[in-house]
């Protein structure tokens, strides 16, 4: 079974050990992904609701490298640096997923990294 890795442009620079997202079997397999700016590296937002926003729109950039679109995602794991960011992570992911959202599991970041609140895994049809 062939894969491919996924890279753009317009993604923020992957370190050597880090691929964006991975093509494999008719799915994509995208990496933990923060509210990074692509331009600039830096962290993007000070709410959850804002980090939340910045993460799903870079794994909207990563799926159109791939060919696919968050339409497509089947599945989504949340990581939170704080466990009461939760609802609102919830409010802003319904207004990317306001009917028929991927499955969708949560965890809490393992590390902590200034300013970083959320990291998003996600899977979609290629």
């Amino acid at each position: 079974m062939s894969r491919t890795i996924v890279s753009g442009d317009d993604l923020p620079k992957a370190p050597p050990v880090y691929s964006h997202a991975v093509k494999c079997a008719g799915l994509v397999f995208v990496s933990g992904t923060a509210a990074y700016d692509a331009a600039t590296g830096m962290i993007v937002g000070e709410t959850i609701q804002e980090q939340t926003a910045q993460a799903l729109r870079n794994i909207a950039a990563i799926l159109k490298a791939a060919g696919t679109t968050l339409d497509k995602a089947v599945s989504a794991t949340v990581i939170l640096a704080d466990e009461d960011d939760f609802a609102g992570m919830n409010e802003e992911w319904v207004k990317w997923f306001p009917t028929d959202p991927p499955a969708r599991q949560g965890a809490k970041l393992p590390v902590r990294i200034p300013r970083l609140k959320i990291s998003i895994a996600m899977i979609a049809e290629a």
